[in-house]
Order: C-alpha cells, then structure tokens, then sequence
C-alpha cells in the first residue's frame, strides 16, 4: 500500500530517470537500483522503531542522510519517534500514516531543520513540539532557510516554543496542514520565492496566523488561498504588529484569497507597505480591530468581496502621510462595527465601516450597524482624489464623513444610498465636525466635495 502511494508520487520522474539510463544501464552499475525505483523504504529497515523508549535523533539522522543521498523516500509506520537535532539533507522525502505518525521534540536544540538545499517533501506527520523552547539561532519547530522547493503537506504541528513553521528564502507550498498552539506565529516567511499557502487550519497562535515579511520592500509573490484561521492573540501586546491573522509586511504582489477568519486579536488581513496587494473573498469574523488593513506606503491595492462581521473597523486604506495611495474597494459587506478596540486610539477613534484617504474608489459596498462612519474620506489634509458611489450605508451614526480641512482634495460622492442617526453626509476639519447635513444641502457645501443623486435610506 505505501509502496503504491510513493509510486503515485515520484514513480513517473523515476521512470523517466531508468529509461534515459537505460542505454548505458548494460556497461556500468546502476545509479538506481531496481528495488528504490518501486518506491520508499520503511524506517524499520534502518532500525528506526515507533514506540522506543529511548531517543533515536542518531539513527534517525542515519536513516535520513542515506535514504536521501541514494535519492529514495522514507516512510514512518505509525508510533511515535522522539528525536532532536535533525537535519534535513538534500532531496529528504519523508513520509507517514496521516494522524499517527508522531515526531515528538526531545529538547535541547532544535527539531527538524535545513539550510540551503534544493528541495524537502514532508508529508502525513504530527510534528509535536510539546511546547519546548528551541535554541538560539533556529525559530520554528520546522526551520527550513533558503529552501526553493519546500513541500509541507497534510502535517500536524503542534505545541511551538516559538513558531510552528518557519521559512526564510524559500518557495513551494505549505498545504493542508493543521498548526496550532504556536507561542508565536504559525506560519512565518520572509523572503519567499513563490510560496503558497493553502487549505491550512491554524488556529490558537499567541502573536500571529500567517506572516508573510521581506527584510526590504520587493517582489514576493506569495498566495494565501483558502485557509481556515481562528483564535489568534496578541500576547506580546503593541497596538497592531502582533495579533493578525495574516500580516504582510514589504511584500509586494501578494494574493489573500479565500479565507476563512474568525478570532483575532487585531486584523484579519493587515498590509504593511505591500504593493500590488489583492485582498479578495475573505470571510471575517470576531476581529479586535480594523479587519482589513493596506496601509503605510502601500500602492495599488484591491479590496473586493469580502464579508466582514464584527470589528472595531472594518476596511482602512490610508496612512497618505506615508506615501500609501490607490485602490479600489468594492463589493464588501460589512456589519456590527463597534466603537471599542484593544487600545485607546486616537481620533476619530474606532467605529468606522470604510477609511480611505488617497486615489481610491470606493463603490458597491453595504455597510450596516456601525459606531461612527459609515464611509470615511480623509483625515485632516491626507485626502486626494477619491470616488464614493452606488454604496448602501444603513444603521451609522453619521453615513458618510469628508475631510475639509485646509489641503484635503477633491472627493466625489454620488448615488449612494445612506441611513445614519446623525447626518447622512457632513465634512469635519480633524475630529471636529464642521457643517450640518450635505446630502440636498444647497449652500455650505464645501468646494472639495461634489455630490450627485444621493438618497436618504
């Protein structure tokens, strides 16, 4: 049966390998023989056992350093293994019984780590730290720097002293996999060439989901597709960079798609200074505060489709004083915006369905049940260039709210559909409101604002 799986998987490269060897197969030995090219071994045949009492990092360091240099792939029976100090060679093709296969941390060092190598496949494993501290100078209980072929598929990694998974420099994918219980983040990457993350279930992380950084602004290329995150915290405290469900950080062209988010102590999805950022289809629920963040010198991003219930804010694209511009916001819907957060802001305070501040579009969304603004535009003389239309803004104190302060720009407000307690639409210089009503207002409109066929809900 195990044989049959691991043919499934490498058996047509294999094959591929014998028969352009074949020719010359007759005049020289073999570089692969006929019984590794029918699949792996079992780690029994190097007298690597489930269930021994001791630890067995030597072995299993023997077992890993032979299997890869002869290029064939190792499969675990079910049991457990506690070992330490392992480093992955190159080519390392690991394998188990999906949930019964169990490497277990034996502390004093590290786990399962590999540094510059072509490729590493781990795949049906419980990776169980049982929340030991690693030590200096390796980060996740899988450590894997300057990897360009990473496989991690259908693990379980649990009990983290630090991260669950860490990646530096690397590519390939992260899929299907369980982690949980990180003491820091359960997924961290910086540097990536081309990695995606997908179908993973983190949940319970102390500071962090899924963190995608770059040590300097550049192309990333990351995708975050589909994954389920829940109950992530903020233990290390701070007002935002801790405490995201996802989190980029430098990392340009990055697609978060498809997510399912529900508990964090911060954002669902915050961008920090990424360009080209695509946030679309997400699922968001129960977020400590703003749940969809582009900010601080980002550029160009898209904002679509996502379903927002329950945050402190519900979309921010701003931080203009730093550079961040251009976006569109469409198509969301977002509920129960409440006034409160995880730290006492600044003004305007928490309570707002959309922000935007800079050559942004913001159009086709519904809005229902918040504190403060339904639809915000600007802050003092950060604003530029910004359309608001066909919006629905139901339950709002005040629908939509426009920066006229001395140096705000141009904002165009047209064909919304507004119900709020306080004024549909009103201009504010800073915190202070400075008219009454707009929305059919003849005189008093300010000269940076044009409004066009708005309509009370």
């Amino acid at each position: 049966m195990h044989r049959r799986r691991f043919l499934t998987h490498f058996g047509t490269g294999l094959a591929a390998l014998a028969v352009s060897r074949s020719a010359s197969a007759q005049s020289r030995q073999p570089a692969v023989t006929l019984a590794e090219l029918r699949g792996s071994v079992s780690a029994l045949d190097y007298d690597v056992r489930p269930g021994a009492l001791d630890n067995q990092s030597a072995a299993f360091q023997r077992m890993l350093d032979e299997t890869a240099r002869r290029g064939i792939p190792v499969f675990l029976p079910a049991g457990t293994y506690v070992i330490s100090n392992i480093k992955l060679p190159e080519g390392a093709l690991i394998s188990g019984v999906p949930g019964r296969t169990e490497l277990v941390y034996g502390g004093d060092g590290h786990f399962l780590s590999g540094h510059d190598l072509r490729q590493v496949r781990l795949s049906n494993l419980v990776v169980d730290g049982v929340n030991r501290w690693t030590g200096a100078g390796v980060d996740g209980l899988i450590d894997l720097r300057g990897v360009p072929d990473v496989t991690l598929d259908d693990l379980t990694v649990r009990g983290a002293g630090r991260d669950g998974i860490h990646l530096e420099r690397c590519g390939g994918r992260i899929a299907d996999c369980s982690i949980s219980g990180a003491a820091r983040f359960g997924i961290y990457a910086v540097e990536s060439t081309g990695l995606t993350v997908r179908g993973n279930r983190v949940d319970a992380c102390a500071d962090g989901g899924v963190i995608i950084h770059r040590w300097a602004e550049g192309d990333d290329g990351t995708m975050i597709v589909g994954n389920r995150i829940t109950n992530i915290g903020a233990v290390s405290g701070g007002t935002g960079q801790w405490g995201n469900a996802i989190n980029l950080f430098r990392a340009d062209n990055v697609l978060v798609s498809g997510n399912r988010i529900e508990g964090a102590a911060f954002s669902a999805v915050r961008g920090n200074a990424a360009r080209n950022l695509q946030i679309v289809d997400n699922n968001c629920r129960a977020i400590g505060e703003t749940a969809i963040y582009s900010e601080f010198g980002f550029e160009n991003a898209i904002v679509a489709r996502n379903f927002i219930d329950g945050a402190a804010n519900g979309i921010s694209v701003t931080n203009f004083n730093d550079g961040g511009r251009a976006a569109t916001v469409s198509g969301n819907i977002i509920r129960n915006i409440v006034a409160t957060g995880p730290y006492e802001p600044d003004a305007p305070g928490f309570g707002t369905g959309i922000a935007v501040e800079a050559d942004t579009t913001v159009t086709g969304n519904m809005i229902e049940g918040v504190a403060r603004f339904g639809i915000n535009a600007g802050w003092g003389p950060y604003l530029r260039d910004c359309v608001l239309s066909s919006n629905v803004i139901r339950d709002a104190r005040i629908g939509i709210g426009i920066s006229e302060a001395p140096g705000a720009g141009t904002v165009l407000v047209s064909a919304n559909v507004i119900g709020a307690r306080q004024g549909a639409i009103r201009a504010h210089r800073w915190a202070d409101l400075t008219t009454g009503e707009l929305l059919g207002a003849r005189r008093g409109v300010p000269e940076n604002i044009i409004l066009a066929d708005n309509r009370l809900a």
